[in-house]
């Protein structure tokens, strides 16, 4: 194994201190996989919902966005959004819904793979999960933005309309119509799992970090006899 190889991968734990230690390296592999099955779990949950108020529907419309597709009532929504010149729901995040699934995916193994190195630059590996719940906000916010600054002039109520940016979380509107919006249980899985990496990198640096010491330590003393 090349130098470069060894110090990515970090050392290796020696048996003797294996079974001495066992619950200090056994603690940051037992965080990242609880980690782990919270993002693999968050797909199946809504991570965003959106409640429309409007005069012609008096109860409400609802939206809910899962990582890979909308549910609700969506149609509905379409219909007054079209109104005012903004475009169908569906034409938003295509790329991300399709892509969702797989993303986690590689997320999830990349977690994984951090737990296997004892290095500092496991934390490479992770940083996709640790900031994608920051990334699902930005992308939101993007297509929120984007949909909202963008209105169809030529659409029926275009003159009564102003450009807007709608609210991403709380409560927002435009006109008659208002809105309530907010993160669904998968968004705050996400959020878990992005929190339990970190801690688990608490112990992945309590952990390693003496034996990384240590071996640096031995093999400067072993050079220089």
């Amino acid at each position: 194994m090349s130098g470069i190889l060894k110090a990515l991968i970090g050392p290796r734990v020696p048996d003797d201190e294996l079974r001495r230690h066992r619950a200090r390296y056994a603690m940051p592999t037992l965080v990242f996989m609880i980690a782990r099955v919270f993002l693999l779990v968050s797909i199946f949950f809504p991570y965003w919902h959106m409640e429309l108020e409007a005069p012609q529907y008096p109860n409400g419309l609802f939206l809910t966005a899962y990582v890979n597709h909308l549910s609700g009532d969506v149609r509905e929504i379409d219909g007054l959004n079209h109104y005012i010149g903004m475009r169908p729901l569906g034409e938003a995040a295509a790329f991300e819904r399709a892509a969702s699934i797989w993303m986690i995916l590689a997320m999830f193994l990349l977690v994984e793979g951090a737990a296997f190195i004892h290095s500092k630059w496991a934390v490479l590996l992770a940083v996709p999960a640790i900031t994608y719940p920051l990334g699902f906000i930005a992308d939101l916010y993007y297509w929120m933005r984007t949909f909202g600054l963008n209105l169809d002039p030529d659409a029926p109520l275009s003159s009564s309309v102003k450009p807007f940016v709608p609210t991403v979380i709380g409560e927002g509107g435009i006109g008659q119509f208002k809105t309530y919006a907010e993160f669904g249980t998968g968004y705050w899985l996400a959020v878990m799992c992005s929190v339990l990496v970190i801690v688990g990198f608490y112990f992945h640096r309590r952990a390693y970090r003496p034996l990384t010491l240590r071996t640096a330590a031995l093999s400067a003393a072993a050079g220089g006899v």
